[in-house]
């Protein structure tokens, strides 16, 4: 009998891998590198370590444009060293999870180079979504689908005879083409790359996007309306793609069965506002967790927070599970620049929270002390906590990258009218010192530039800068691991609001452990019954030992 999952109340921190760790001194993050920081990921208190894709690719889209399930991508290492990493992570009680791009993959991918040459009508293009241009000799696109990154979803080939030919789907960029789930070979094929990793020690995946997998039949146009909408219903939620996650989960449990281990899927099935549509992937027969994104795309108004969380756990209890929460992530702008932003209890949705373009002020002082105290309620929360790396050391955005820099295609595809995700990709800063950039390159004497540009000022936010410091951000995070790891009352399921509060306060209690929010700009008073009688285990006020005040923008945990 297997015991409780270990992920249902984990911490599980997620490594951008081109951004973690150099250690070969080409400019680019690797296994070698991140093996050697195992011990720092690990005085975290995590419970597992979340790659983001880490497979064979162009890097047109950094990894989610994947050529080939079954290898790494050189830049980061060898199948040896990936498998040295897991072994190591083991060592340190880390869980390790892969993160798998179901929906497309490069048009550099063999089977996809194989579709074109075949030609129409063969059975290789059948694994894609090929179809015949409308208009004179086929020459517009085969529907008006709009790509989420920008432009037309279709793009033609040339056929072997040299002539312009059909149109394949890929509905974020050109050269990601989707993978049609209704042909067998696809899904025999990505149930043999689950079994692959799951055998070389992968303790689980995180499926990239998977809300866009299905396609409605007969592919037909999408309503003008619609069309320009990263929800397109055309091809998002599409009802027939959930018998494919449920394959992918009893293969799941039948693995566990034959092996007596314990493995997640987790989805990102993002859903604005709406935990129900979250629950049609994250239940009993399909994912274990799904993101919660909503408390990530919140603004900064206590009234807000109180609602998302509510809603959220309502959801998810109501099927026997709990949510997956994160404030930060590849996708969207680091939080001490979202929380520093003037506008941000006016804000809300995903354009304002993942590329937000704004000519608000940004106070980025009060943005890291409104970044901390959020940390700590998640890391409060019933569920399981993600955390980006950088966010431990309260990273903030870099919004001034030259265009000429800048390598996300969410800028290109949109002529620059969005910033795209470079900034929250910025290579870590390990050393004060800009040497070696910010020793994010180790173990050689003159590495290769970083593959994206740190700030001058990067080495102010660098580990062994914050290590010794008490009033670090590193050493609360720190903190909150360790307590998080230790209190029995912050790994169960307990859960009560505690009503009747100041209305800029988000309080609630977990077993034994009080946890207080305040939002506004003035210290708050507590009722002596509601905390007295009690001791501040963490502030994010630093110093802060005063259990019946909350100071603003801070978050106390009280036992």
């Amino acid at each position: 009998m297997l015991a409780s999952p270990w992920w249902r109340s984990a911490s599980v921190y997620q490594v951008y891998i081109r951004s973690f760790a150099d250690g070969d001194g080409d400019g680019i993050g690797d296994f070698v590198g991140l093996t050697t920081k195992l011990g720092y990921i690990s005085s975290l208190g995590v419970d597992a370590i979340w790659l983001n894709p880490c497979f064979p690719s162009p890097q047109r889209d950094h990894g989610y444009d994947v050529s080939n399930y079954f290898d790494v991508e050189p830049d980061y290492g060898t199948l040896a060293e990936f498998d040295s990493f897991v072994a190591a992570a083991h060592k340190h009680g880390l869980k390790v999870l892969l993160d798998v791009v179901p929906n497309h993959c490069s048009n550099d991918h063999p089977w996809f180079q194989a579709a074109v040459a075949a030609g129409p009508g063969s059975a290789a293009r059948e694994r894609f979504w090929f179809r015949p241009g409308r208009g004179p000799e086929g020459a517009d696109p085969p529907n008006n689908w709009r790509a989420i990154f920008g432009g037309s979803a279709w793009t033609r080939v040339t056929e072997p005879d040299g002539q312009p030919g059909e149109w394949y789907l890929g509905v974020f960029t050109p050269y990601q083409p989707d993978w049609n789930f209704t042909n067998p070979e696809v899904i025999t094929h990505f149930e043999d790359m689950l079994t692959f990793w799951f055998d070389r020690g992968v303790d689980g995946f995180r499926a990239d996007a998977v809300i866009y997998l299905g396609k409605v039949d007969g592919l037909p146009d999408a309503d003008p309306t619609e069309v320009d909408s990263p929800l397109n219903p055309q091809f998002t939620y599409v009802p027939w793609q959930h018998d494919i996650w449920r394959q992918w989960r009893q293969l799941v449990e039948r693995y566990e069965r034959e092996h007596d281990r314990q493995l997640l899927l987790v989805a990102e099935a993002f859903s604005p506002n709406n935990p129900a549509v979250m629950l049609a992937y994250a239940n009993p027969d399909q994912f274990h967790q799904a993101f919660a994104f909503d408390l990530m795309l919140a603004p900064w108004r206590a009234e807000r927070i109180r609602d998302t969380i509510a809603s959220t756990l309502e959801a998810t209890l109501s099927v026997g599970q709990l949510p997956a929460w994160t404030l930060n992530n590849h996708d969207t702008q680091r939080t001490p620049t979202r929380y520093g932003r003037a506008d941000i209890s006016e804000i809300g949705g995903f354009h304002d929270g993942v590329f937000r373009i704004s000519d608000a002020s940004i106070d980025s002082s009060l943005g890291l002390q409104r970044a901390r105290a959020a940390s700590a309620v998640v890391l409060a929360l019933p569920g399981c906590v993600y955390l980006y790396a950088g966010e431990e050391l309260g990273l903030p955005e870099v919004l001034d990258l030259p265009a000429a820099a800048r390598q996300d295609p969410v800028f290109h595809q949109s002529a620059g009218e969005s910033l795209g995700r470079d900034g929250c990709r910025i290579p870590l800063p390990w050393k004060q010192s800009p040497t070696n950039s910010f020793g994010f390159s180790t173990n050689h004497d003159e590495p290769a530039p970083a593959w994206l540009p740190q700030p001058p000022n990067w080495g102010t936010f660098a580990a062994d800068r914050q290590v010794d410091d008490p009033a670090s951000t590193l050493a609360l995070f720190q903190r909150m691991g360790s307590l998080r790891s230790s209190l029995a009352g912050l790994r169960a399921d307990d859960f009560e609001w505690i009503p009747d509060l100041d209305s800029d306060l988000v309080a609630f209690t977990r077993g034994d452990v009080v946890v207080v929010l305040n939002t506004s700009a003035t210290h708050r008073s507590l009722p002596t019954v509601v905390v007295g009688h009690r001791r501040v285990l963490m502030s994010t006020a630093y110093g802060h030992d005063d259990p019946l005040t909350v100071p603003a923008n801070s978050t106390l945990w009280l036992a």
